[in-house]
């Protein structure tokens, strides 16, 4: 084999061409204006969550002397200087969109913001400044620094203003900065001279406008916006921690303050007060971000917000009923019937939530548990679940503490539950629990019966709309054994002497990917058909990577669906010929784990919340489980031919490792999200049972997904 470092592409870097494929969609003209600007503030929460965590993590290592090299060959050092070039060039590209292609198009739309306070009309002026005093003002604190007041704490991911003000008496110039306040709406509507369009300004642009007024005895030499990120990410001792929610929350305050990491600033910032700023947050060039436009791109997610622009956006999505009209009532006796496939955000997440609403008020059912990563703000499953256990109901819930940027919120759910009467566990020690699992305990003529809901996503009614996620409703005996086991194995760590059909990280679940693929590669040295369908979110396990270049070498066709990260080389020769990547990106977040293996003919297909990635396989507790009803592995496979033609929104990983867009001459233009969106509205409007439908209906599979089975 070649050398290592030839093998795979770095991690950061195969994230940032993700990142730009979302770029991609802010710059696409065919999709609706007010839709791109969602893209484009959609690029820059990503990039900053990516500065936090991993450019934090890296920053770590180099600080560390830490130099062992990564599956591509390149070492911390190398990989931080990589990252902060392709950067630096990403967000130029990311205001080049805004300025060059949205602000105008905006306007000609009727949406006019005013970038500059000096671009206000006389009316304008008046009107902000009456905001300013009556509802700014009495918020903001001016900090002054001299040498009897110290550069205060900037808080991470807070939007300031820097200033440097001079004092007539003492003849002395000071820096100042005034924090822009996150409790206040960052838009504020303006009146305008037409009424065909609305115009906006930002708040920080008010605050500067009206700086004077908040340093009475200085004149105002200069001011500018600055934006700090800071290194969020923490590392706990979990050994050596008595009380793991006491520590996390500790740890959450300190986030606040870790070191800075990335400092955005106007690119006409006054050069005297960006030197001021650099020694006070102490940071050298390389951190230093300059920008031509607005700091803090995500503001454009509350522009797409705004009333009256509806025509300029997609047509709201409404999730259709997963059952024959909507019918959710007796949802025992249905997964009874037959399992359940559920495919959201194409349709409701009700079920789910019905399994959990009425397991706590049936008389029959003797016990819930359930696996919490994320949920929503008001989650009706937290609520149905502090009524069982008021019900006298035994109900186990495994609140992950450690799910990253929700910990807060967990924290809080963890306590809710314990109040109501739920034991909590916090997760295992060393482990993140990322599996989606709830099982209900019923008593029935029959003896003990047990229903399982497994899924790819997690159990969050708002994301549930805009992540395409899978899930099964079960009560086969073996899932309902093999889901007790894991609630064992979790409360009490005791692991089963076998499991049946579930396969669980970091136990055995590589090992069973690993041997699912060798017997596709085997296959096909013995001259059978072999052929590999996979679809996750991100792919970079060395060992599942070396396993699909052994497939192909094989002459394993591999099409491989993976949305962000992605190290594996795709149609190299002598290494993948036989590989192909694509990434779907598109109106709902693609985050569905999916695995297909061609099986000689006796095909499987596995569901789960696992990627193909070390920290799933190797440091989380994640479920993958087999789908084996033949009317549903059948609507599994059409939804994945679906999704391999898609023209519209599927980039195409390159040798190089770059992505591209489908060259549509000659092929069917499939958006596969709105197809799925299209088909689900059909069904819907059917008698017959929706789910039923899923099933047995014939799909529609354009020309090309035939020919790509061989």
């Amino acid at each position: 084999m070649a050398e290592e470092k030839t093998l795979f592409y770095n991690r950061e870097l195969s994230w940032l061409e993700f990142d730009k494929r979302c770029l991609s969609e802010a710059k696409d003209k065919t999709i609706p204006i007010f839709e791109r600007i969602k893209f484009l503030s959609i690029t820059a929460s990503n990039l900053d969550e990516f500065f936090m965590v991993r450019i934090a993590s890296l920053t770590d290592m180099v600080h560390a002397d830490y130099t062992k090299k990564d599956i591509a060959g390149m070492t911390p050092k190398e990989q931080l200087d990589k990252l902060k070039e392709g950067t630096k060039e990403f967000m130029k590209n990311q205001y080049h969109t805004y300025n060059r292609s949205l602000l105008p198009l905006l306007e000609t739309n009727g949406l006019k913001i005013v970038g500059h306070y000096e671009d206000l009309t006389p009316e304008q002026s008046k009107y902000v400044d009456k905001i300013f005093e009556k509802d700014i003002y009495p918020v903001l604190t001016p900090m002054a620094v001299d040498s009897s007041r110290p550069f205060p704490l900037i808080k991470n991911k807070s939007l300031n203003i820097g200033a440097l003000i001079y004092d007539k008496k003492k003849d002395v110039t000071d820096i100042a900065t005034v924090q822009v306040p996150s409790v206040l709406p960052r838009i504020i509507s303006l009146p305008s001279a037409d009424k065909n369009v609305k115009e906006i300004i930002l708040l920080e642009e008010v605050i500067e406008r009206n700086l004077d007024k908040l340093f009475l005895n200085y004149d105002i030499v200069c001011a500018h916006p600055y934006r700090i990120m800071r290194n969020a990410d923490f590392s706990i001792d979990e050994e050596e921690t008595a009380d793991l929610l006491k520590e996390i929350e500790k740890q959450l305050k300190q986030r606040q303050w870790g070191e800075v990491i990335r400092l955005e600033v106007e690119d006409n910032m006054d050069k005297k007060l960006l030197k001021e700023l650099k020694k006070h947050l102490n940071v050298a060039d390389d951190v230093v971000y300059k920008i031509n436009g607005p700091l803090d791109l995500t503001f454009l997610m509350k522009v797409n917000g705004l009333p009256g622009f509806d025509h300029l956006k997609y047509e709201k999505y409404v999730p259709q009923p997963a059952f024959s009209n909507g019918d959710y009532s007796n949802i025992f006796d249905k997964i009874k019937k037959h399992d359940r496939l559920l495919f959201h955000p194409y349709y409701e997440f009700t079920p789910v939530i019905e399994f959990i609403r009425q397991a706590a008020v049936d008389p029959n059912v003797l016990a819930i548990k359930q696996t919490l990563y994320r949920v929503s703000g008001n989650s009706p499953i937290i609520a149905a679940l502090e009524q069982a256990a008021e019900n006298g109901k035994q109900v186990t819930v495994l609140v992950e503490l450690k799910a990253r940027f929700d910990e807060e919120n967990n924290i809080a759910w963890a306590k809710k539950l314990e109040k109501a009467g739920c034991h909590v566990i916090y997760g295992l020690v060393g482990l993140k629990t990322h599996s989606k699992i709830a099982l209900v305990v019923r008593r029935e003529e029959d003896g003990i019966k047990r229903y399982v809901h497994l899924g790819t996503g997690n159990y969050n009614d708002q994301t549930a709309k805009l992540y395409t996620d899978m899930g099964l409703l079960t009560c086969s005996d073996p899932i309902g054994e093999d889901a007790t086991a894991v609630f064992n194995m979790l409360s009490g760590y005791s692991e089963p002497g076998k499991w049946n059909k579930l396969a669980v990280a970091p136990i055995w679940l590589k090992d069973k990917f690993l041997m699912l693929i060798n017997r596709e590669a085997e296959n096909a040295r013995q001259g059978k058909k072999a052929r590999i369908i996979a679809k996750m979110n991100s792919l970079c396990d060395p060992k599942v990577m070396e396993a699909l270049y052994d497939a192909s070498a094989a002459g394993v066709k591999i099409d491989l669906i993976v949305r962000g990260i992605c190290c594996i080389k795709a149609g190299v020769p002598g290494l993948s010929e036989n590989i192909s990547v694509r990434s779907i990106v598109g109106n709902f977040l693609e985050h569905s784990r999916i695995f297909y293996f061609f099986n000689d003919g006796f095909e499987d297909i596995y569901m789960g919340s696992a990627d193909w990635m070390p920290r799933n396989l190797d440091k989380r507790v994640e479920i993958t489980f087999p789908v084996e009803d033949p009317d549903l592995k059948k609507r599994i496979k059409d939804i994945l031919k679906i999704q391999l033609v898609d023209t519209l929104k599927a980039h195409i990983m390159q040798p190089d490792g770059s992505y591209e867009k489908q060259d549509l001459r000659g092929k069917v233009k499939l958006d596969s999200q709105m197809y799925f969106a299209e088909e689900a509205r059909k069904r819907s409007a059917k008698p017959e049972d929706a789910d039923a439908a899923i099933s047995h209906d014939r799909v529609f599979i354009p020309i090309e997904a035939e020919e790509s089975e061989h």
